[in-house]
């Protein structure tokens, strides 16, 4: 601990004489000679005034000490006298500074070493032994913040929150933007239940670091609901005093629920009407304050919660239980947090979804939606060994009834959390590519059933049987959870992974609705799979392409916006893939679908192109013959999308290779338009190269439109992208 005399005000002049001596030192040795005589005259000063004092002190601190030489500087003596004098005592200033960094460089290697030991303690659970070698180290070195805040978390663990924020406030006066400081102190308030204050330390915490917004959320999140948990609990406490009918008859319900040596049926029906004695916020307060989730570990209870296989009474009682959790978790997030932290409740939620009771499932899916549906519960689930659910939730995708939509829904509003996609990637060889894989071919055979059967005739299949919705979700998922680089780099890899995606895009454009729902949410995935590039991509490349062109004929236009992005992502990957689709007539496609305008469309149409005329002669000529005049390409020039602009010029480029191109374009405005973006309105420098390269080989093609560049001005940023011609 601290000497009784280590003050707050001590401190605080011990901080102000290191600074009045630093000041005194720079002075001194100022060049200017008003500076000088004054710093000299100050010193002086201070000098007779440390004199008297000492005469009166019979001791002193050693770090009050200083070894100066007390000749009085005579300001009225010879200038000769007065450096002499200022020399010697600037030579003891500097001797006395040098020992005193050398001590606290000591001090420092001294406090150190105790922070480490402190740190060691810590993790191994002695507290108090890490309070007390935190100390020692702020013995040797006072205002060495990382000890105070060190200290202050201890002082958190053993419950002692007006140390820790009596640590946390030193921590700030050695330095006022400590952020660890600030987030301990509002803890140490919220335990106090000082609300208030601890928001006032989350938002000092956010002002000083604005990237620690999620942080600050969530500190921000669990002081309103302590605050709403403390309000609601005195407002259920004043009920109960008061004799409230509701409120006794839910202690009365718990008390026979917990008594032991009743028939199964006795327990299942008075949790029956516990659940609806519960649906108010103060009896799920009043639930929870009295212990009603022990019930979980009644004999009785729990036999049926955990066991593995249930007799009919056991199914009642497991549905009467679940159904209690709804009604006291529903819009609950503190129940949602006493629920799980109840043993066994997390681990034993996947084991429910997984028998084989349909009634079972539902509720169960029932009960992880209240969690899944806000931000608070994903945390509480994420706390959770999630690497079954994706396994599990997946499974109902083959469901026919409401239990697949909501394990879907379930599985969208955890695939967006960190801890869960972690999990996945952990697991993806054993659980996400089997039901990728799994799912895809699913769908396919579903399809071809229905193909099958109205070609023949026969017994078709029910389109409302088929989990569309489902499967197309499911599929959606896998492409939110591409959004990991480790899950969409080990996805992209794989050959059944494609050849499941190319069987899907087989189906005819006149597939049923569920399949187009399908298809569009494969493409979505195979967009977020293309920000990879490997050899497996490149193999299934041509058909993938082929494929894609074919939907580019389809009645959805989201589907051909999809199946166009799929084009311009994985034609740059697959040069074998471009002679394929030029030969097929992309370039056609593309121009039609730039004509009907849309801008995201449109983007990934004039990207294609760009890849397209790069490398094919053919592709520049049948663009050249199906845009007359390049109006098309021109339109592009005006875009306020600077990549739509980038990959215009670059096509256009590429087509004034051929004879008679840039004639066609004597008269229109593509001087000017070229110029503005080469000329630097481009804020992408890969723009104005395009834009300068397009100018440039306009020019050498046909010099005519010299003479317009000469009236704008343009000759200079002509010479300029005379280099990019060159080297294109």
């Amino acid at each position: 601990m601290l000497r009784d005399q280590d003050t707050e005000a001590d401190f605080q002049r011990f901080l102000r004489r290191v600074d009045d001596v630093t000041n005194l030192l720079q002075g001194l040795k100022s060049p200017d000679s008003a500076v000088q005589e004054k710093a000299i005259a100050e010193t002086e000063k201070r000098l007779r005034e440390q004199g008297a004092s000492r005469e009166e002190e019979e001791e002193e601190e050693e770090e009050s000490r200083t070894t100066v030489n007390r000749t009085l500087i005579n300001t009225s003596g010879t200038p000769r006298v007065q450096a002499a004098d200022a020399d010697g005592f600037l030579a003891a200033l500097e001797k006395d500074a040098k020992e005193r960094a050398q001590r606290r460089r000591r001090n420092e290697q001294l406090a150190n070493a105790l922070k480490e030991q402190g740190n060691e303690a810590f993790r191994a659970g002695d507290f108090a032994l890490a309070i007390q070698r935190y100390s020692e180290g702020l013995e040797k070195l006072r205002d060495k913040q990382e000890l105070y805040t060190n200290r202050a978390q201890a002082y958190l663990k053993l419950h002692e929150y007006e140390k820790a924020l009596s640590d946390c406030e030193w921590a700030l006066k050695c330095n006022k933007n400590c952020l660890k400081a600030c987030f301990l102190m509002g803890k140490a308030h919220l335990a106090l239940q000082h609300f208030s204050e601890s928001r006032q330390c989350y938002e000092k915490m956010l002002q000083i670091d604005p990237q620690k917004e999620k942080l600050f959320k969530e500190c921000v999140s669990q002081a309103r609901l302590e605050e709403q948990r403390l309000r609601e609990e005195q407002s259920a406490q004043r009920e109960l005093q008061a004799g409230s009918e509701a409120a006794l008859n839910i202690q009365e319900l718990l008390q026979s629920i917990l008594s032991p040596g009743h028939a199964i049926p006795y327990y299942s029906g008075a949790i029956r009407l516990l659940a609806g004695a519960v649906s108010t916020r103060t009896g799920q307060t009043l639930f929870r304050t009295n212990k009603g989730f022990s019930m979980l570990s009644s004999e009785a209870v729990r036999g049926a919660f955990c066991a593995q296989s249930r007799s009919p009474a056991e199914v009642e009682l497991c549905l009467s239980l679940l159904l209690l959790c709804q009604a006291a978790c529903a819009g609950n997030e503190e129940n949602q947090r006493v629920l799980l932290a109840q043993p066994q409740v997390g681990a034993q939620l996947p084991e429910l979804l997984s028998c084989g009771t349909a009634q079972i499932q539902r509720e169960t899916l029932a009960l992880i939606s209240l969690y899944s549906e806000h931000e608070g519960g994903r945390r509480l689930l994420g706390r959770q060994d999630l690497s079954r659910w994706l396994q599990v939730l997946m499974a109902f995708v083959k469901c026919t009834d409401a239990r697949a939509d909501r394990a879907m829904n379930i599985l969208s509003d955890l695939s967006g959390e960190e801890r869960f996609q972690a999990q996945c990637r952990a697991t993806f060889p054993t659980a996400v590519l089997p039901f990728f894989t799994q799912l895809l071919v699913c769908a396919r055979q579903v399809c071809a059933r229905q193909v099958c059967a109205r070609q023949v005739c026969a017994r078709q299949v029910c389109a409302r049987q088929v989990p569309w919705a489902a499967l197309a979700q499911g599929l959606a998922v896998l492409g939110r959870l591409c959004a990991d680089v480790g899950l969409r780099a080990q996805l992209a890899q794989s050959r059944e992974c494609w050849q499941a995606s190319l069987e899907l895009l087989d189906g005819c454009p006149a597939a049923s609705p569920g399949h187009q729902q399908c298809v569009f949410a494969l493409l979505g995935l195979l967009m977020n799979l293309l920000l990879e590039s490997n050899s497996t991509i490149q193999d299934f490349a041509v058909p993938i392409s082929g494929r894609c062109l074919a939907l580019l004929s389809h009645q959805d236009g989201r589907i051909v916006t999809r199946a166009t992005g799929v084009l311009s992502r994985l034609l740059p990957a697959a040069p074998s893939a471009v002679h394929e689709v030029v030969a097929a007539g992309v370039v056609k496609k593309m121009l039609k679908l730039l004509r009907a305008g849309g801008q995201l469309t449109s983007s990934y149409a004039i990207k294609t192109l760009s890849v397209c005329t790069k490398s094919s002669r053919r592709a520049q000529e049948e663009l050249l013959k199906g845009d007359k005049r390049f109006q098309v390409l021109l339109g592009l020039l005006h875009s306020g999308d600077e990549l739509t602009v980038g990959n215009a010029a670059f096509c256009l480029s590429q087509c004034l290779l051929l004879p008679g191109a840039a004639s066609a374009l004597l008269g229109s405005s593509v001087v000017q338009l070229l110029l503005r973006h080469a000329g630097g309105d481009a804020v992408r420098t890969s723009v104005q190269q395009n834009s300068a390269i397009a100018l440039g080989r306009l020019c050498v093609a046909e010099p005519r439109h010299i003479q317009q560049l000469r009236k704008l001005n343009g000759l200079a940023i002509l010479n300029s992208s005379m280099k990019y011609v060159h080297s294109s």
